[in-house]
């Protein structure tokens, strides 16, 4: 069972940030909800193993939309390489995935 709609995750260094990205894309109607997740981080940057405090930010929205809300993450989010990844989603409730849809719109 496939649905239309997504989950559209980035990351970022700052609690605030988290919380303006995710009012912001839902002020917009590019997601229907975003949850903020305080998470910690493991990764390579510039040759150098690095562990920082991160908070994600999780946003369901329509498979439609997901291009813009892309688009609209590069061109706001503080990081000059930000972590966007879409990821689909394969079934749930048939009236909050209604939801996201009509949210998202």
């Amino acid at each position: 069972m496939s649905s239309g709609q997504v989950i559209v995750t980035t990351t970022t260094d700052d609690e605030e940030a988290a919380r303006e990205l995710a009012a912001g894309v839902v002020a917009v109607r590019l997601g229907a909800c975003a949850q903020i997740v305080p998470v910690t981080s493991v990764y390579r940057w510039e040759g150098e193993v690095r562990m920082e405090p991160e908070w994600r930010v999780e946003i369901k929205t329509t498979a439609a939309r997901a291009e813009a809300l892309t688009a609209h993450l590069l061109e706001v989010h503080p990081y000059d390489l930000p972590e966007i990844v879409v990821t689909p989603i394969v079934g749930g409730s048939e009236p909050y995935l209604a939801w996201v849809d009509a949210e998202s719109s």
